[in-house]
């Protein structure tokens, strides 16, 4: 699947599911590598999140795992690295939680901060743990006004 331009409605709509229901984070997926971004959204009402694959055009659905008889399944719609920082171009203006400035300091510093041959310079590695920490930092307790991004 390759990625479509997404119409204004889409991108607004998009950023309000991951609003709701999503994640923008840096995680890491092996315990000793460096943390790649992530765009991800849970729900166990598979149609919603096959409206954002094909919508998007790029991404994974993938099943969780039903811990208890008496839980409903439940999916996970994922895109990573550069696929996610893509979907944050899209929709990032249309985010309104503290989601909204991580991908603000996500859009601002990823690219710059994360060589494509995975080698830091020791400036460089010290520079993208302090990104990492600074994003992470932003929780969602964080009180969000029309203000906060401009003067961040």
């Amino acid at each position: 699947m390759d990625a479509k331009p997404l119409s204004l409605a889409d991108s607004a709509y998009i950023a309000g599911i991951i609003d709701g229901e999503g994640t923008v984070t840096l995680i890491r997926k092996h315990k000793n590598e460096n943390r790649q971004l992530a765009v991800s959204v849970s729900n166990n009402e598979r149609y919603l999140l096959e409206y954002l694959l094909e919508t998007i055009g790029m991404g994974k659905i993938t099943n969780k795992r039903v811990r208890r008889q008496n839980h409903a399944p439940n999916f996970t719609y994922a895109l990573y690295n550069r696929q996610a920082l893509w979907l944050l171009e899209q929709v990032s203006a249309y985010l309104k939680t503290y989601k909204s400035l991580r991908a603000k300091l996500i859009l601002e510093n990823y690219i710059r901060l994360t060589p494509r041959n995975g080698k830091y310079t020791e400036e460089l590695k010290s520079q993208r743990t302090a990104f990492e920490v600074a994003v992470l930092k932003i929780k969602p307790t964080m009180v969000i006004t029309p203000n906060t991004i401009e003067t961040e």
